[in-house]
């Protein structure tokens, strides 16, 4: 036979993820005390921690706050988007011919040849180890 799942309140769970955040019990030995999971009160205390009071909306069951779930999506977001930027900036940048400097193989052509250079073979000095 199975058994019966056991509800709790908005309260009990807070007070319950209260505790276990306070340091007080082990989650292990309060869940067991309590007659739940330790999984069960390990998530209670994850979403008190991130929910604060708004956590265990309704009658307790963990459903989650709408606003709080788009937000926390919104900030998963943030960073490859900021990742995003910064490469398309580095591209933008590095097309100009700004990445490898004045004095690159990219730069230096048959028809971009500094006055008193030229673009034959020669034995001018190998445009790739020049510093500027």
């Amino acid at each position: 036979m199975a058994q019966k799942r056991k509800r709790c309140d908005k309260q009990f769970k807070i007070a319950a993820a209260r505790v276990i955040l306070g340091g007080e019990v082990r989650a292990v030995d309060l869940a067991r005390e309590l007659g739940i999971k330790d999984s069960t009160l390990r998530r209670w205390t994850q979403e008190h921690g991130e929910m604060g009071e708004s956590a265990f909306p309704g009658n307790g069951s963990p459903k989650v706050n709408k606003d709080h779930e788009i937000a926390k999506l919104r900030k998963r977001i943030e960073e490859p988007e900021r990742e995003n930027e910064l490469l398309k900036n580095f591209r933008a940048f590095s097309s100009q011919g700004h990445a490898r400097g004045a004095g690159s193989s990219k730069s230096i052509g048959a028809g971009s040849a500094p006055s008193g250079r030229h673009a034959g073979s020669c034995a001018c000095p190998n445009p790739n180890t020049m510093t500027t």
